[in-house]
């Protein structure tokens, strides 16, 4: 994971230094089936990176009930010098993997050096990560887990409970209150459409991670909390299109775009600052950016060749 957030780092960085061509995804709705597609293309240019890939995510909420995942998803990865096919990757747990990361660059730059509990929102695959990530930046000894599902969050605490650097104190939260009274670091990975916690539950100094609310519809965090905190994102252009934490407290004239302090990537270059007190509130904004998968999987793929993982194919 820490191999990964300091090429989520680069990612960025490259993004905001105009070293990346990403073009806004392109969303695709399959009506029949109350389903979306979205294509997510990239290429990366940088002294350390020279990457071309593009995502394919299908978003089919019927699939549950048929025992398939929510999400399906598939990154195909190129050599930017030939365009020849390098390889294929499954794309949901790249996504979780490099979701995580991007929240984990996020933390070890915006959150209090000293922050030692975490509140996870969302006990999937994408909360799993950002646990993951929170605890390979900073020195966390608790972590309280909060989902609408908490035979869910019973199984997450058991199962992510001392992995790595993960700490052995892991604590479902049986209520929103709970999880984020004395939580330093947040983390929000749901599909909500309101906010999951409330404005006044917060300690001074924390940092928000938020990665679930992708559509103008779907909101994670309270409006009076964005209207407060110092806003950063991973990409203006795309959280302005999408995010409905950002989008909606516009539409109801609270903040404008001016109040998107910089890009991670800006602060990574060192164009703008980030923290500047101990009891300022950070929030970080995410819709994912297809930067991160190209970057994700010429990483993945390098350390296939070296550990002799993946099935060669002729193509």
């Amino acid at each position: 994971m820490r191999d990964v957030i300091e090429a989520m780092k680069q990612a960025y960085a490259s993004l905001s230094d105009g070293q990346a061509e990403v073009p806004l995804r392109t969303r695709l709705p399959i009506p029949s089936h109350e389903a979306l597609a979205i294509f997510m293309p990239a290429y990366v240019h940088t002294s350390e990176a020279d990457a071309l890939a593009v995502k394919i995510v299908n978003i089919f909420p019927q699939n549950p009930a048929r025992g398939l995942p929510y999400i399906q998803a598939a990154v195909l990865a190129f050599d930017a010098a030939t365009g020849n096919v390098s390889a294929m990757l499954e794309g949901s747990t790249l996504t979780a993997i490099r979701t995580g990361a991007g929240s984990g660059a996020a933390i070890d730059l915006l959150a209090r050096k000293d922050s030692k509990v975490v509140a996870i929102f969302g006990a999937g695959a994408q909360g799993r990560t950002q646990l993951e990530a929170a605890c390979a930046v900073r020195n966390i000894e608790k972590a309280w887990i909060f989902d609408s599902d908490t035979k869910r969050a019973e199984a997450f605490a058991k199962e992510m409970a001392g992995q790595g650097a993960v700490p052995a104190t892991l604590e479902p939260a049986t209520t929103a209150q709970t999880a984020v009274k004395d939580a330093d670091i947040i983390c929000t990975a749901t599909t909500a459409t309101s906010p999951v916690f409330a404005d006044a539950d917060l300690k001074p100094g924390v940092h928000i991670s938020a990665i679930g609310s992708y559509t103008p519809d779907m909101v994670e965090v309270p409006a009076e909390t964005i209207v407060r905190a110092k806003v950063y994102v991973d990409s203006r252009s795309a959280v302005l299109a999408e995010a409905g934490d950002l989008i909606q407290p516009m539409q109801r004239g609270l903040i404008t775009e001016a109040h998107v302090r910089a890009e991670l990537g800006e602060i990574i270059l060192g164009k703008k600052a980030g923290r500047e007190s101990e009891t300022e509130i950070t929030y970080f904004k995410s819709v994912g950016v297809a930067v991160q998968d190209a970057i994700a999987a010429q990483l993945a793929l390098k350390n296939a060749k070296v550990m002799g993982l993946g099935q060669e194919i002729q193509f």
